[in-house]
């Protein structure tokens, strides 16, 4: 069998069900002697900045973006089957998949040297350093294959006129809002919080929350079954746009989400909260990927490079922060101070505020989630037990 071929893990959970900083850049222009390229940018919606004139204006490269899903399998179906390897330059998605996109030849070793901005980002050092939880989301067996374009710790958002200040996990799972409460259908968010919450609540043992066991896993879907059976979620919800009408049709008063919800639903006139539970957080990072095509020119490749190194930078991470509500690089709160044409003095505070407050986050500390843990198919079929229960 040949590398490319090597799915192991059960094929891949069968293939998902078979089918399931711009001042910079304007110095690497000078240099630059490529044709401009037209990159294509697979993204699961976060990344996003919607206006990526400064890179083509700095570099002559175009972005086109196009959406991705973020569920394990279906990551490297979409590579591997869907057409991505082929078709993407990057992907950029929560990390931790190093391991099956590594195995099956489907992205490739980061020369980091490429990047300018790699170099001065101290978020690597800090969060995502060799032998340490957070490298699990760029490295692989002592390498990089990943971009940290974004950093966050995730809980749960709640309505505090319905449901009182909440700072527990276990308000998911309170009969005071049996009904009133949704959970994201991933069971490395959803499950992995449950056991966190399980865990630091007494009514489990779980050694690592971030890497459960098949037995403990079983222990976790048994509460939610029972949670469910006894009418605890109204739904489980698997898209961003559905979570945020959740919220601002006020049909739950307690739901696991992803902060940036939580921003688009106060933009609607909903004012919802982001709670910061006693457990911890559940930390993570998203990782740019450049994609192995095989027949990727290097003139393809060094525009990748650029623009991965602007993702690095100042502006996008700026403009990221400021929408979604994530830490993004070191360089982003200062750029935004700086560029008061580019962001107004009250954009700069709030771009340092959530930056200072997602920095909080990793402080507080939690589990790391875990893309890919080693248990992976048990973790498939026990959340599939739950969703049909």
């Amino acid at each position: 069998m040949t590398k490319s071929a090597n799915l192991n893990r059960r094929e891949t959970l069968k293939l998902a069900a078979a089918g399931s900083g711009v001042a910079a850049l304007s110095s690497m222009l000078a240099t630059q002697a490529w044709a401009s390229s037209a990159l294509t940018l697979a993204d699961i919606g976060v990344g996003d900045t919607g206006d990526w004139s400064p890179f083509t204006q700095a570099t002559g490269h175009s972005v086109n973006v196009v959406s991705m899903g973020n569920a394990p399998a279906a990551v490297v179906n979409q590579l591997l089957a869907g057409g991505g390897r082929t078709n993407f330059n990057i992907v950029n998605i929560v990390g931790g998949m190093q391991e099956p996109l590594v195995e099956n030849a489907l992205i490739r070793e980061l020369d980091t040297s490429r990047m300018p901005n790699w170099e001065t980002n101290d978020y690597i050092s800090d969060y995502l350093a060799d032998g340490t939880p957070g490298f699990d989301f760029i490295g692989y067996d002592g390498r990089i294959f990943g971009v940290p374009t974004v950093l966050q710790g995730d809980s749960f958002a709640y309505l505090p006129e319905e449901t009182g200040k909440l700072d527990s996990y276990g308000a998911l799972f309170d009969p005071k809002f049996r009904g009133f409460v949704s959970l994201e259908d991933n069971y490395t968010t959803a499950g992995q919080k449950t056991a966190l919450f399980l865990n630091a609540s007494g009514q489990a043992q779980i050694a690592d929350p971030a890497d459960m066991t098949p037995e403990e896993m079983r222990t976790v879907v048994d509460f939610l079954i029972e949670q469910k059976r006894a009418g605890q979620f109204r739904v489980i919800w698997s898209s961003f746009e559905q979570a945020v009408s959740l919220l601002t049709s006020r049909e739950v008063h307690v739901i696991d989400c992803w902060e940036p919800m939580v921003f688009v639903a106060r933009d609607q006139g909903t004012n919802a909260v982001y709670a910061q539970p006693r457990e911890g957080y559940l930390l993570w990072a998203m990782a740019a990927y450049i994609v192995d095509n095989p027949d990727m020119s290097e003139e393809d490749l060094e525009a990748t490079y650029q623009l991965l190194d602007f993702m690095l930078g100042g502006w996008y991470g700026a403009k990221i922060t400021l929408m979604r509500g994530y830490l993004t690089n070191p360089l982003a709160a200062q750029y935004a101070a700086d560029h008061p044409d580019q962001f107004s003095a009250e954009e700069a505070a709030r771009i340092r505020e959530i930056s200072e407050g997602v920095q909080a986050k990793f402080e507080k500390g939690g589990t790391w989630q875990n893309r890919w843990p080693t248990h992976v198919d048990v973790y498939e079929e026990e959340w599939q037990r739950f969703k049909s229960a």
